[in-house]
């Protein structure tokens, strides 16, 4: 199997290599990893993989029409399935209507393949609708469910899938595929972007693609944070950690490593550190909670809490 194209998790291509050429893809995939570990690049692979049309072993070959469909997005037997509205879950009926959907049979080719989006955030009913649908789905449909979380998924759901978890990539592997993709970018901002992207490209490519604005809101966001952490009161801290309940999903993880870079960064420039060190910590914590999907609300609470106890 093809996957030259997702950096570093050679085991994880090593497997999806032997299934190829052993008994096959499965029809069920969890995808899981932080935003920006690749998820989106590894589901698109193995759609494109499961409709080419190249011979067994050289796919997703990238070159034939069912592949330029899929990484162009206009593949009609690949479907993804998202919330309505930034930041929802899929809903129960979504999943029923994609079960309805499935037992259509593909227009093109010999697979159906659906993608859905943040499905640790499903809730029960969904998760379960979703299980009849592992269970009793026509042969030829396939499901890659995307998850920050694997452990958010049922047990009964993950069961019934093959879990692929993505891992950091090494920082000079992260480099060496920053300069080839941006070979326009200084030495130094390609150094600067694998060092701090902690191993996740899809942070890195969006540093590096220059989406300023969004940039800098996030890094002025941290600043004012840290800067909360550092000196402020137990009130100030707590207007200033709303911010975190205004953040997407994709969002928050990001600004929680803005935040504890530049907290670091403090580190080495201050002579009192007691609050910094636990701002590191705390932020780190957070961040841990955000994966398994706590309340952006009661991140802020536990910020300031943990602060001032």
């Amino acid at each position: 199997m093809e996957l030259s194209s997702l950096a570093g998790n050679s085991r994880l291509k090593e497997l999806l290599s032997h299934r190829e050429e052993g008994r096959g893809l499965s029809h069920a995939y969890i995808i899981s990893g932080p935003a920006g570990s690749g998820r989106h690049t590894l589901a698109r692979l193995l759609a494109a993989a499961m409709v080419c049309t190249a011979h067994p072993g050289s796919r997703p070959c990238g070159r034939c029409a069912p592949c330029k469909k899929v990484f162009g997005g206009i593949h009609p037997d690949v479907a993804v399935i998202s919330g309505v509205g930034e930041g929802k879950p899929i809903t129960v009926d979504q999943i029923r209507s994609l079960r309805a959907d499935a037992h259509i049979r593909p227009n093109e080719g010999e697979r159906k393949v659906y993608l859905l989006e943040g499905a640790d955030q499903m809730n029960a009913a969904a998760q379960n609708a979703m299980l009849k649908l592992l269970e009793e789905g026509p042969q030829y449909a396939a499901f890659l469910l995307l998850a920050e979380n694997g452990g958010g998924l049922l047990q009964t759901v993950r069961s019934r899938c093959e879990e692929l978890t993505l891992s950091p990539v090494p920082v000079k592997e992260c480099q060496d595929w920053l300069e080839k993709r941006f070979p326009q970018k200084t030495g130094e901002e390609v150094r600067q972007a694998a060092l701090d992207c902690q191993g996740l490209l899809g942070r890195a490519v969006e540093r590096l693609e220059g989406t300023a604005e969004s940039l800098q809101a996030r890094e002025s966001q941290a600043v004012k944070l840290a800067d909360a952490l550092e000196t402020r009161t137990e009130l100030e801290l707590f207007e200033a950690a709303m911010v975190l309940d205004k953040q997407s999903r994709e969002e928050l993880p990001r600004l929680l490593d803005a935040l504890e870079r530049e907290l670091t960064g403090r580190m080495a420039r201050r002579q009192d550190r007691r609050r910094l060190f636990r701002g590191v910590e705390l932020t780190r914590q957070i961040r841990a909670a955000a994966r398994l999907n706590a309340n952006p609300g009661q991140l802020a609470g536990w910020l300031c809490a943990g602060m001032f106890i």
